[in-house]
């Protein structure tokens, strides 16, 4: 990792400068509004985007917590203790990623000014994109799907040993280089990098387990393919038809599994691609609309600006 790199992500942050002035423990709201402690994308990441990083805060102990969205923790130099509630305890060190599921709730043990911990946070929505050719027999897909469902699944974690893998590495310091120098105006070479990342760790794992996903995992992603394919027109009726399943058990089945019916993930991949198109070309808003299989434009403004929290036009001038 370069040096300019390091030197930035050791910065001490506001909340680690009143952590070594006497502060006792974290500031929990920077992290939630919630009783509960559950880590809140919307405090961490910026409208729009789907992902994120920050420094793991240092010099103090990080409660019981869980995320709303699936982390990444990558250790960059030094040494990390987290303890799964009801599970492991895991050290990691340099070169280790780990990937927790949204339902794992976990503590970090305090870690010292050398320990530099990276959080990567990726929304929901990232996976659900449906871009990424992920090996469809790859526990790290299993564990993608089982982090979508509004259900605990399967294992908490992963972890990847990493040091020394150079297509890591490199495909590593390129994103976290995005991030922190152009993170608003190189948004597809941020996705594209990260699907790049993903995919190399799930060929890290292809000859450690053989394919343990049920059916219904298997239908799911054919689902997320299909809708990947044909957003602009798919419908729950033809993937029945082609899939040999119900309309409601799939759309019992894709709830479950995800999190939303099937319109739901529709829209999200139209509302992805419309942001896409917003970002990299020049095409009007009305084309957009058009292309993206919406006939109602009204409708479009009203779920565009829900999700991204503008009009297309404002998020097309945020971009550029």
């Amino acid at each position: 990792m370069r040096e300019e790199i390091l030197e930035n992500l050791y910065r001490i942050t506001e909340e680690e400068e009143q952590l070594l002035n006497g502060r006792s423990s974290i500031q929990k709201e920077i992290y939630t509004s919630e009783d509960e402690f559950v880590v809140d994308s919307s405090k961490l990441l910026e409208q729009g985007k789907l992902i994120a990083i920050r420094p793991h805060t240092r010099f103090a102990y990080f409660p019981e917590h869980r995320h709303n969205y699936i982390e990444m923790m990558v250790i960059l130099k030094g040494s990390i203790t987290t303890k799964i509630v009801d599970g492991d305890t895991l050290t990691l060190t340099q070169g280790d990623i780990l990937l927790m599921n949204r339902h794992a709730r976990h503590e970090i043990m305090p870690s010292g000014r050398e320990d530099l911990a990276l959080n990567f946070i990726i929304l929901p929505e990232f996976f659900t994109r449906g871009s990424a050719s992920y090996d469809k027999e790859n526990i790290l897909r299993d564990f993608i799907i089982s982090s979508l469902s509004d259900k605990k699944r399967q294992q908490d974690y992963l972890i990847y040993h990493t040091l020394g893998i150079i297509t890591v590495e490199n495909l590593m310091e390129n994103l976290i280089w995005t991030l922190i120098n152009h993170s608003n105006d190189m948004n597809l070479i941020i996705l594209t990098t990260m699907d790049l990342l993903l995919m190399n760790l799930a060929a890290l794992s292809a000859d450690t387990l053989k394919d343990m996903r049920s059916k219904g995992q298997n239908i799911t992603i054919c689902a997320l393919e299909y809708i990947d394919h044909n957003y602009r027109n798919g419908t729950l009726e033809e993937f029945a038809r082609q899939s040999g399943y119900t309309t409601a058990y799939l759309s019992r089945l894709l709830k479950s599994y995800t999190g939303y019916n099937f319109k739901q993930l529709l829209q999200q991949r139209k509302l992805q691609q419309a942001a896409y198109y917003l970002e990299n070309t020049t095409l009007t808003t009305e084309r957009i609309i058009e292309k993206i299989g919406y006939e109602n434009s009204a409708y479009f403004y009203r779920v565009f600006e829900k999700k991204y929290g503008c009009s297309p036009r404002a998020y097309r001038k945020s971009t550029f």
